[in-house]
C-alpha cells in the first residue's frame, strides 16, 4: 500500500470532522454524532477510506473503489481493535448492511442476527451464549421454569412500571425484568436498576436483571447507513426482537414477553408491532397490557420527568412508588433532579 497513511482524526476539530462527513456523503452515509474515535486512510492527502467507533461499536465505514482489495478494511479494523485494547475493552460489535457481511466474517466477526436491512455481528473474547451462561449463573435462573419477561428502561421507576410488573407476576410462573443498561437516560443505570429491584422485592416470583450488551437500546442503534427513519426503526426492532427470541427466549425458557400498550408514541407502537411479528417465530408470545392511568391519562416516565423539570415534584409524587419518591429526596436524587431541570434532553 505504497503512499497510503492511516491517520487519527481530531473529532473536536470541525474542519477534520467535516472532511470525514463529506467523504461519507459520497457513499450515501453519515458520521454518527456519538463517534468517539475515527481513523482515515489517505492517498496524496485525500481521504480514501474511514471507520469510527462509539465505545465498543464499530461504525461509519467507507472505502473508495480504487482501494478495494488493498486489505484496507482489515487495516482499519485492526486499528480500532488496538484502540479498544488500549481502553481495556476486549469485545466489540458492528451493525452493517447485509451485503457487507463477508468482509467482516472474514475478519473473524460472528453474525448474531440478520434482519432485512441490517446485520449485527460481534468480535472478541466472548459471545452472546457465554454472556447468557454467565447471567444464568450470577442470577441463579432456573431453566426448568417457564417465564414471562419485560424489558424496561424505568427512567425513573413509576407506578405504571410497577403495575405492569404486578400484572406479569400474576400471569406467569416466574418473571424476568431486564433493565436497559445503556446509559443514555437522565437517571443512570445504577439508580434505575436499584429502584426497580428495591421496588419489586415483595414480588417473590420476579427477578430484576441488568440487560447487558445484547438488549439493544434504540439510542445505540446506528443511523449512518440507514437514512430513512422508518426503515431504521424497523431494522433496529427486527434485530432487537430477533436476538431476544432466538437467544434469551430459548436459553432462559422465556415463553412470553409483556409490554405496555402504547397510545401516544408511534415509535414504540411500531416496535411492539415488530415484536408481535417476530417473537412467535421463536416460540414466544407477546402480551400487550393496558397501562395504568392517573386522573384520566396514562402514567409515563416522561410525564414524571416533565413534572420534575417544571419544578412540580409534588405532582410527580402521585405517579411514582414510595421507593422512587424517597430516592428523589436523597442527595443523589436531588443532583439528578437539578440535572433534569437544566436539561433539554427528552431522555
Amino acid at each position: 500500500m505504497f503512499g497510503v497513511q492511516v491517520n487519527k482524526i481530531n473529532l473536536k476539530n470541525s474542519e477534520e470532522r467535516l472532511e470525514v462527513h463529506n467523504f461519507l456523503e459520497e457513499f450515501g452515509l453519515k458520521l454518527d454524532d456519538d463517534v468517539d474515535y475515527t481513523v482515515v486512510v489517505r492517498q496524496e492527502g485525500k481521504i480514501k477510506a474511514t471507520c469510527s467507533k462509539a465505545k465498543n461499536i464499530f461504525k461509519c465505514f467507507a472505502v473508495s473503489d480504487d482501494l478495494r482489495g488493498e486489505n484496507v478494511t482489515s487495516t482499519l479494523i485492526s486499528n480500532l481493535i488496538d484502540k479498544l485494547f488500549e481502553e481495556g475493552i476486549y469485545h466489540s460489535f458492528i451493525f452493517t448492511k447485509p451485503d457487507k457481511v463477508k468482509i467482516f466474517t472474514s475478519l473473524n466477526f460472528k453474525v448474531i442476527y440478520e434482519a432485512e436491512d441490517a446485520i449485527f455481528l460481534e468480535y472478541g473474547l466472548y459471545d452472546i451464549n457465554k454472556a447468557l451462561d454467565k447471567m444464568i449463573k450470577e442470577h441463579n435462573i432456573d431453566l426448568n421454569t417457564s417465564k414471562g419477561a419485560l424489558v424496561m428502561n424505568c427512567n425513573p421507576f413509576t407506578l405504571g412500571h410497577r403495575y405492569l410488573i404486578e400484572q406479569a407476576s400474576n400471569a406467569c410462573e416466574e418473571v424476568l425484568i431486564f433493565i436497559v443498561e445503556e446509559d443514555k437516560s437522565l437517571f443512570p443505570f445504577k439508580e434505575r436498576y436499584s429502584l426497580v429491584k428495591e421496588g419489586t422485592k415483595d414480588l417473590k416470583n420476579v427477578k430484576v436483571i441488568p440487560g447487558g450488551e445484547y438488549i439493544i437500546s434504540s439510542a445505540t442503534f446506528p443511523t449512518y447507513f440507514i437514512r430513512q427513519e422508518d426503515v431504521r426503526l424497523k431494522a433496529y426492532a427486527e434485530i432487537d426482537a430477533g436476538i431476544f427470541g432466538k437467544y434469551f427466549g430459548s436459553k432462559l425458557n422465556i415463553k412470553k414477553r409483556l409490554v405496555g400498550e402504547e397510545p401516544y408514541c408511534n415509535v414504540t407502537n411500531a416496535y411492539n408491532q415488530t415484536l408481535k411479528e417476530i417473537l412467535p417465530k421463536w416460540g414466544m408470545d407477546l402480551e400487550i397490557i393496558k397501562r395504568k392511568e392517573y386522573e384520566g391519562s396514562f402514567i409515563s416516565a416522561s410525564k414524571v420527568r416533565n413534572y420534575i423539570k417544571e419544578g412540580k415534584i409534588e405532582e410527580a409524587k402521585n405517579m411514582i412508588p414510595e421507593v422512587t419518591w424517597n430516592f428523589l429526596n436523597t442527595e443523589r436524587g436531588k443532583e439528578i433532579v437539578e440535572k433534569i431541570k437544566k436539561s433539554n434532553s427528552p431522555h
